[in-house]
């Protein structure tokens, strides 16, 4: 029997046993039961980074928070980030792994320029999402490509629309939100989210701050230090794309510990 022969046997008896086994081969295959497995293990590969990144969008605001973690104590803390400023009015804080997300952010950063330059105006966030979700999922078609493993959260001011956050993934969806996470611990975030926005939908900025900030502290489990985190802001008085500075953080820190 031929080496080919005896490996298309056990390729089809692998794939014949009913689970992940041969159909996560390649990211075009679908298992039985309909299922693409690539495109979720590229989902879980951010769930497994241990990184909690967290949206709300306000009443004139929009507010991305990440939990910030350096890896080895001899890095510089300042080259480690999980926030990106992909035009002046349009940021990104990125889940997953972190070369992916370099890399999806120098995307975003193309494709921002080039609707400016063919256009003459700054690319709504809206659009700027939906064309990152399409290039996530022709990642999804081709055997020859790898999904990114990376949940983007895109945060700016719309000239007609106003506040707009949007979350895109590895499979290509992308959808607005009042407030989301992503990351190692969404599910959690989200439920205090939700209740958060149902008691109070049109939050002013330092609501949305203190929100984002109570939602990760309560889902890490700890308090957390200016050191520890990263907030990057939009407002409607202030559309640039502002990334707060440790001592701004822990102004806004303090005002919550005060409060409570």
């Amino acid at each position: 029997v031929s080496t080919q022969s005896t490996w298309d046997f056990v390729t089809l008896q692998e794939m014949s046993r009913g689970s992940s086994a041969g159909y996560d081969r390649h990211i075009t295959i679908f298992s039985p039961e309909g299922r693409l497995y690539q495109v979720e293990y590229a989902i879980k590969a951010v769930k497994e980074g241990g990184l909690t990144v967290i949206g709300v969008k306000g009443a004139d605001c929009v507010v991305v928070v990440s939990h910030k973690k350096v890896p080895d104590k001899l890095l510089d803390p300042t080259s480690v980030s999980h926030l990106f400023r992909i035009t002046d009015n349009i940021g990104c804080v990125c889940s997953g792994l972190l070369a992916d997300a370099r890399s999806m952010a120098t995307r975003a950063r193309y494709e921002a320029a080039n609707w400016k330059y063919q256009n003459g105006v700054d690319i709504p966030v809206e659009y700027l999402s939906k064309r990152m979700a399409n290039l996530a999922q022709v990642f999804t078609q081709h055997a020859f490509m790898r999904a990114l493993g990376v949940v983007s959260l895109f945060a700016g001011i719309d000239e007609e629309k106003g506040p707009q956050l949007y979350r895109t993934d590895p499979a290509g969806h992308f959808v607005g939100y009042k407030a989301c996470a992503a990351g190692s611990k969404e599910q959690e975030a989200n439920n205090i989210l939700e209740k958060k926005v149902k008691s109070n939908p049109s939050m002013s900025f330092q609501q949305a701050i203190e929100t984002a900030v109570i939602a990760l502290q309560t889902t890490v489990g700890s308090d957390l230090k200016p050191s520890d985190l990263e907030i990057g802001v939009v407002t409607t008085s202030n559309p640039k794309f502002t990334i707060l500075t440790e001592a701004e953080i822990d102004a806004h820190l303090t005002a919550i510990s005060d409060r409570d």
